[in-house]
């Protein structure tokens, strides 16, 4: 199984980079309306859903980049907790009731990055090899 373990780092990359790049998706519909027909489409910068697409978007692309990801995962999980909990915990105790099983996995996929770290593909790696992590 050693050679099944020497690919987690890699691993781990690249589910920091998909999960980042499905969490970005949130920030640019409510931020710029991309994809065009998405919802809930552009919001006001100072509104609630403004706020919320300006923190996935800044988190998700830091995270895709693998740039100060600990910080950027530990602000992520935390807004998408309270995502959960303001906007579908309040539904239903259940996430297949309120719709809010996405919320709570992105809340515990970004609480693991910022307990394991950013994988493979970085620039967090690139900053600590050069001694500037």
């Amino acid at each position: 199984m050693d050679y099944v373990a020497r690919y987690a780092p890699r691993a781990l990359g690249v589910l920091r980079i998909v999960a980042a790049l499905m969490f970005l998706q949130h920030g640019l519909v409510k931020l710029f309306g991309f994809p065009p027909g998405a919802e809930p489409g552009p919001q006001p910068l100072l509104s609630l859903l403004g706020v919320a697409g300006v923190i996935e978007t800044v988190t998700g692309v830091l995270l895709v980049l693998g740039l100060f990801t600990r910080p950027a995962a530990f602000v992520a999980a935390g807004f998408a907790a309270a995502a959960y909990w303001y906007a579908h915990g309040t539904q239903s105790f259940y996430p297949i009731l309120n719709q809010g099983e996405l919320a709570a996995l992105y809340c515990f996929v970004f609480l693991y990055l910022f307990f394991a770290g950013p994988g493979a593909f970085s620039l967090d790696g690139r900053r600590t090899r050069n001694g500037l992590g």
